[in-house]
């Protein structure tokens, strides 16, 4: 009897230690203070993004696609301008994230397949191209860039993979669309959905980049939710975190862009 009691103590104990692990981490990531948002387990790694003007920030590009509605889902832009950066010298960074709401719904992404993947893609209505339509490009630059140009994103077997280069030439990887690797035990439209969530950041020769984190389709707590996520995510992937950012807007596709930052 002793030895049951003692097991279920310890298990009481082990959740309550969960549950402190999450709370902490909920409050690393959204928990706020005085409008600000934290970035860090205390006070002294405090972020200084006022929670406050970035909801009056989104609440403004929200309303102003209602004013003037457009026949097209507006994509809802991260604007990012650095400082203290020589891209010369220091090491350009590059991360990629997946947030939580789809900022980017209608992306279009094509499924480079063999035999099971193609018959998915068909199944979900996922436009696909099987080993034998990549052969018919004949390694062609111009019917390879058409390919490249006509989606957004690849996804490809993992048998494909390896003869990517073999069957298309370098163009793809060229136009940053090299495909990402699906395998049979994956879910194709999950994997869809994946590549429409993430979101990558990548300094180039200038400081200033702009990156999709939503669209006017969305509401304001899952703009705020990707907002955050991608912010910070940014900002851990800089040198002196905060201190290499000099402004940050937030813009519709059609809108004026609204400062949250700087």
């Amino acid at each position: 009897m002793g030895r049951f009691v003692s097991n279920v103590f310890g298990f009481v104990c082990f959740m309550v230690g969960c549950a402190q692990v999450l709370n902490n981490w909920y409050s690393l990531w959204f928990g706020s203070e005085n409008g600000f948002v934290r970035v860090g387990g205390s006070l002294g790694a405090m972020s200084k993004l006022n929670l406050d003007t970035l909801k009056k920030g989104i609440a403004t590009i929200l309303e102003g696609s209602k004013e003037r509605p457009r026949k097209f889902l507006e994509t809802i832009e991260l604007q990012i301008g650095l400082k203290d950066y020589d891209t010369t010298r220091d090491k350009r960074f590059a991360g990629t994230i997946k947030l939580p709401s789809v900022p980017r719904p209608r992306m279009k992404i094509c499924v480079l397949g063999d035999a099971v993947h193609c018959e998915q893609a068909q199944r979900a209505n996922i436009p696909f191209k099987s080993v034998e339509d990549l052969k018919k490009l004949n390694k062609n630059k111009k019917l390879v860039k058409k390919l490249a140009q006509s989606f957004d994103g690849f996804l490809a077997s993992q048998v494909l993979i390896p003869q990517i280069p073999r069957l298309l030439g370098p163009g793809l990887n060229k136009a940053g669309k090299f495909p990402t690797l699906v395998t049979h035990s994956d879910n194709l439209e999950g994997k869809v959905t994946d590549m429409r969530s993430a979101v990558k950041f990548q300094l180039k020769k200038v400081l200033c980049m702009g990156v999709a984190i939503g669209n006017v389709g969305m509401t304001a707590d899952e703009m705020r939710m990707n907002s955050l996520m991608a912010i910070n995510f940014l900002v851990s992937l800089l040198k002196k975190n905060w201190n290499n950012v000099r402004r940050l807007h937030i813009k519709s596709t059609m809108g004026k862009p609204v400062t949250v930052y700087g």
